[in-house]
Parts: structure tokens; C-alpha cells; sequence
């Protein structure tokens, strides 16, 4: 009952947080718009943003975030913003919180198709395709001018992942295959590895065979555009154009799973009750909780419980093996930790609030608060003298009112 009402209460936390958040701008915000100016593509490119909620005036250091790029940003960025919110917040620890970057489209068939072809029927016609070709100058925008600036303007961490649908799929493979260490992780959802006679899925088998990606995780998502009365055995032996589509997919889900020597972490599936439209939200949802399956950090009753239970090391180990796994420090939320101080100091589990508040202390030096509520639980035990440190730590760093009067208190009561 203890965990449950743990659990309740850092979920209303999370919550009351949005809800502050809707109040104070009376609307309800997803994310913000933002631009680039490419030289590479000679044109103005437009953004859609999503960053993890957060209160800037909030006492608690701030965090930063792995990044999503996402192609088609107009057609998907609702989705995919809420529905990292919803896996990483609220109670939840399915996935990390992180940023999110739409990119809206100019020229769709320009930046989305890895070769130039003249025509391409019954897929392309011949004006649609005049443009094509134009992916590695694409990819070299993301990587020289969009990453850059995202980088220095949002709270960014190492860890990148990039989704692709149909063209945008075709994109992701362009990338994993061409530009490996560009990100850590990839979506790609229903490729349209059917363009320019399959070049690029016949460049995919042979890297498979030939390159490493260790370190790197890939999802492929395959929708049902099959004709009525096909089924993958049979679609596998037709020749026509109408089935060419998920016939490339399968020849490209085949060479992934022959070649399991390269040392990536792959994951496909087949979605028989979605189309080519309906699949991207399917595919993103399984992908995200195959990619983060290690995420999350679970807990039993007896760690809320059992006042012996070293909570504190619980999650400086958990959070040591997600650093090893993401490639960078990953900290607890000092917010989530202070919180939890707070709860078992009124339990009287005084040494796990002693601990929680001290991993704060270590994990966030340059936090005011982290101080001033180990100061709190020093003063609960009566430990005056080492309470007045942490608190003139605390002012030394930020003055703070909560803080000068509770030491003013304390040396009061010591003349």
C-alpha cells in the first residue's frame, strides 16, 4: 500500500506540473517552432520542438535530454511527442524523457530519396521525381546545421535517434548504412526500399554483410499493403509492380536477420492489421520499448518498507548501468530523490532519507536545495551544528529565503 501511494504521489507531482504549466499560459502547449537557415539546402527549414516538461523557476537543477529527429515532422509530431511524454512521465519509467525535433518538409521527394531517377511509376511520375536525389545533402543539413543548433539551444544529451517513414524510412536506412555514428538508435517504419530498381536495399545487403554496428539499435516496422488474397508466402514469389513495395521491405527484413554477426541489436515486425498509413504509431510505440527495455527501474514493496533496504544504492546502480548502456552520465531527477528524502523522513526511516538526500548532494554538488534538505533532515535527527554547514553551503551558492531563516533559527538557539 506504502509503494502504491509512493507511486500516486510522484505521479501527481509530474502532473501538477503540466497542470501549472496550462494555467499560468492558458493554453495547452505541446511544443514551440524554431527555424534554420541551411546554406546546404539554400532555404529556411522549419521546426516543431518538444522539450520534457519543465518549470524554469523551479528549485531543482535542470536535466538534459537524448534527441529524437523526427522526418515528416508535420504528419507525426503530435504522436510521437505525446507519446514519449506519456512512457517517461506520470509515474511511468518506460523510456528516458527527451527532446523532440520535427523537421517540416519543403521539397518532400528532394531531401527524402537517397538518387535521382526520372521516373519511377506507378509510385512517381516523371515532375514528382524532377527533384529527387537529394538525401545526402539532406543528411549532411541534419548533421552540419540542424544538430548544431539544436545542440546549443536545447538541453541536449549525447544520445540521438532518428525516425523515417516510407520516403522517411528510406532516409533512416540512407543514414544507418552511409552514416552509422550519426545516431545511436533508428526507426524505420515501411520503407519505400522499392526506389531507383532497389539500389539502396541492394547497398544495405552488402553493408549488413560486411560492416560492424555494435553499439547501434535499429527497428524495422513492416505494414500490411499486400493485395486481397496474398499472404507473405505468396507475396515473396509475385512479380508484380502492385506488391513491389513490401517485397523490397521483406528482401531488407531478410538481410538484417542473416547477418547477426555485425553486432547490431535489431527488432522487426509485421503489422497485419495496419496499412502503410496507420502503421507508424504501432511500430514507434514497440520500438521505443525495445530500445529502452533496460529503462526502467523497478521496485518491490520491501524497498518503501523496509526501512534497512539501501533505496539510495538502488538507484546509483541502476543509474550507473543506464549510463554504461546510453553512452553518457545519466543522474536520477533530483526532484524524484528530494521527494523521496522527504517521504521517508515523516516514515522515520531516517537513515534511507539520510542516504536519498545525500546522493542528491553528490549527484547535483552545485544545488542549493540538495543542501538545504539534507540541512532538514540534520535538524529532525537535532544535529544543530552540522545542520548551520549545510545550510550556509546552500547560501553560499544561492541566497534563498527558506534557507536564511532556518539558520537564523538554529544559531538563535545556540546563543
Amino acid at each position: 500500500m506504502k509503494k502504491a501511494i509512493l507511486v500516486f504521489a510522484i505521479s501527481l507531482i509530474a502532473k501538477a506540473n503540466i497542470a501549472q504549466g496550462v494555467e499560468n499560459n492558458q493554453n495547452i502547449v505541446i511544443g514551440k517552432t524554431d527555424s534554420v537557415q541551411s546554406k546546404i539546402l539554400g532555404e529556411q527549414r522549419k521546426l516543431w520542438v518538444y522539450t520534457p516538461n519543465s518549470n524554469p523557476n523551479s528549485i531543482f537543477s535542470p536535466q538534459r535530454y537524448p534527441v529524437v529527429y523526427l522526418l515528416d515532422g508535420e504528419g507525426h509530431f503530435s504522436s510521437v511527442a505525446g507519446m514519449i511524454e506519456q512512457l517517461s512521465t506520470g509515474g511511468n519509467n518506460l523510456c528516458p524523457k527527451m527532446i523532440v525535433v520535427a523537421i517540416l518538409n519543403t521539397d518532400r521527394t528532394r531531401d527524402l530519396t537517397p538518387t535521382h531517377v526520372e521516373a519511377d511509376p506507378p509510385y512517381m511520375d516523371s515532375l514528382s521525381s524532377k527533384t529527387s536525389g537529394g538525401g545526402e545533402n539532406f543528411i549532411a543539413f541534419i548533421e552540419k546545421e540542424l544538430m548544431p543548433h539544436i545542440e546549443a539551444k536545447y538541453p541536449t544529451a549525447p544520445y540521438k535517434m532518428l525516425i523515417g517513414h516510407s520516403f522517411g524510412g528510406l532516409t533512416v536506412m540512407q543514414a544507418f548504412i552511409h552514416h552509422t555514428e550519426l545516431f545511436n538508435s533508428y526507426i524505420c517504419i515501411d520503407p519505400s526500399m522499392w526506389w531507383d530498381k532497389q539500389t539502396l536495399l541492394k547497398q544495405s545487403q552488402k553493408a549488413l554483410a560486411e560492416k560492424k554496428f555494435e553499439g547501434k539499435s535499429l527497428y524495422l516496422g513492416i505494414a500490411n499493403t499486400m493485395e486481397d488474397g496474398m499472404d507473405l508466402k505468396k507475396v515473396q514469389k509475385d512479380t508484380s509492380i502492385d506488391s513491389r513495395h513490401i517485397r523490397s521491405i521483406l528482401a531488407l527484413q531478410s538481410a538484417f536477420e542473416k547477418n547477426k554477426q555485425n553486432g547490431l541489436q535489431f527488432r522487426s515486425k509485421y503489422y497485419p492489421d495496419d496499412s502503410h498509413g496507420s502503421v507508424p504509431f504501432i511500430t514507434e510505440y514497440d520500438a521505443l520499448r525495445f530500445f529502452f527495455q533496460y529503462f526502467p527501474l523497478k521496485f518491490s514493496a520491501k524497498d518503501y518498507t523496509d526501512s534497512t533496504v539501501a533505496l539510495a544504492d538502488k538507484y546509483k546502480n541502476h543509474f550507473a548501468y543506464l549510463s554504461k548502456k546510453m553512452g553518457y552520465t545519466i543522474k536520477p531527477d533530483e526532484a524524484e530523490i528530494n521527494f523521496l528524502g522527504y517521504e521517508f523522513l515523516k516514515q522515520k526511516h531516517y537513515k534511507k532519507s539520510a542516504d536519498l538526500f545525500r546522493l542528491n548532494i553528490d549527484n547535483y554538488p552545485e544545488s542549493f536545495n540538495a543542501y538545504d534538505s539534507y540541512a532538514d533532515y540534520l535538524i529532525a535527527m537535532g544535529d544543530r551544528e552540522k545542520a548551520i554547514e549545510q545550510l550556509n553551503k546552500a547560501l553560499a551558492l544561492k541566497e534563498n529565503i527558506p534557507s536564511r531563516k532556518k539558520l537564523a533559527e538554529l544559531e538563535s538557539m545556540n546563543k
